[in-house]
Order: C-alpha cells, then structure tokens, then sequence
C-alpha cells in the first residue's frame, strides 16, 4: 500500500509540474496572431499589437518586420502569416494575384519621404536635388522595396541621377546606416525621421507631397485564426489603430 501510495503521489507531482510548465509558457490557453508589416510600420504596429492583446484576452500578436517586397515572397512561399501590412499597393497586389489575400485589402495609412542626414548634417543637404552630388555618402532603399520605387519616382519627376553607395531591403537599413554615420543621407519616410528624435537632421523637400505611398493591410487566406486576423485589421482601421499612426505622423488614406 504504501508503494501505491507513493506512485500516486508521483504522478500527481509530475501532472502538477507538466500544468505549470504550460501555463507559464504560454503555449496553454494563449492564441498566436501572426502579422508580417512594413518596416515602416515597426514602432507603430508594435504599440496596436499592445492595445489589441490588452482587448482581447489570451490572445499574443507576434510580429514579424521587414522590406514589403521580402515579406510578400515569404507568405507566398508559405510563410504562416495571419496578416499582411504592406507599404505599397505593387506589392499587396501580388499577393492578390496570388489568391493569398482573405478579401480586399483595405487602406490604412499613407507616407511621404524626407531626407535624413546624420544630426550635423556634414554634407549640408537642403533639397532633393542635393543627393546628386558629387562624392555624397548616400542611402536608399533598393527598387523593389516601396521606399526605393518612391524615392526613383522622385528622382524621375526631378530629373535628378542618384549615385547610392548602398541599396538596402527595408528603410529601417537605411535610416540605420544614417544613425551609424556611415552615410552623408538616406532617403526614408516621414514617420522614420520623426521616431528617430535626435539622432538624425530631417530634410524637407517641396516635392515629397507629389509622391505618396498608400498602406493597404488584409488577412492572409487560409489563416488558421481568420476570424481574429480581421478583427486585428478591423482595430488598425478604427479609432484606437488611426490614432496610433497619426500620432506617429502618418497620413490618413
């Protein structure tokens, strides 16, 4: 008897510490929403995903950040994505065409560009067309990415030649070259300069209204959570979701 005793004893141990373990890394009872967003949207989309789980309990929003162009060609190469947040509508609308978009995607935000230029702006830009000159240590996102079809938009409307030094995959890799010092300039957004604060100058240019970059955001089709991943798209549309990118200096679409 006293070895069943001690058997049941065991197991009761061993059932109380498996219920611990579940509960305490959030594998039991906790529903995973995965978002993959501009990286843009990274400060903005972080502070929603807070509010969003602070609504909706036992729910965690993960999110995964990165060039639009990169993020598309992973959820179309099955990546497990709930939600898509795009910086550009070229880029949703592979997804479109891919019949991996859960309906229409709808419009959330917008962006224009500004320079950056490290706090002493050591090149002393002022305009757009100063990024031609000569010798200019200067960063811009690659053709693909929205911020780089933006930014040779501008340069086509301007008839200005760009000679960057590097062209990255997501903006978030040029404003990083840009606090590094290891660029005279970037070409980013609007939103970037201002969550940058201090450790970067900000170079308005006239013309940046001419060119804006319009956010669509859609659930995935064949998400296992459709039903939260609408309503997540639901919340960056409503008050507390514009409120939030506003604040962050977007434009309303």
């Amino acid at each position: 008897m006293k070895l069943l005793g001690l058997a049941a004893a065991l197991v009761l141990l061993l059932a109380a510490c498996g219920s611990d373990s579940d509960g305490g890394g959030g594998s039991s009872g906790t529903t995973t929403l995965t978002v993959y967003a501009a990286a843009s949207l990274t400060s903005t989309f972080e502070q929603i995903g807070k509010e969003f789980e602070a609504e909706h309990d036992g729910v965690k929003v993960e999110f995964d950040f990165g060039g639009s162009s990169d993020l598309v060609t992973q959820i179309t190469e099955g990546a497990p994505a709930d939600v898509f947040a795009s910086a550009d509508t070229a880029n949703m609308d592979k997804l479109v065409d891919g019949d991996l978009a859960d309906g229409d995607p709808q419009d959330f935000a917008t962006n224009t560009l500004e320079i950056a230029t490290p706090p002493d702006n050591p090149a002393g830009v002022t305009s757009f067309q100063d990024l031609a000159k000569k010798g200019l240590q200067l960063v811009i996102c690659a053709p693909e990415v929205p911020c780089g079809a933006a930014t040779q938009t501008m340069a086509d409307n301007l008839g200005v030649t760009l000679s960057p030094v590097s062209e990255e995959q997501s903006v978030t890799d040029v404003l990083a070259k840009v606090t590094s010092g290891e660029a005279d300039a970037g070409v980013v957004y609007v939103t970037d300069v201002k969550a940058a604060g201090d450790a970067v100058t900000g170079v308005t240019f006239p013309e940046s209204g001419d060119v804006v970059n319009t956010y669509p955001i859609v659930p995935v089709a064949d998400s296992k959570e459709s039903d939260l991943a609408s309503q997540f798209v639901d919340f960056v549309l409503g008050d507390t979701g514009q409120g939030i990118l506003q604040d962050a200096g977007f434009g309303q679409p």
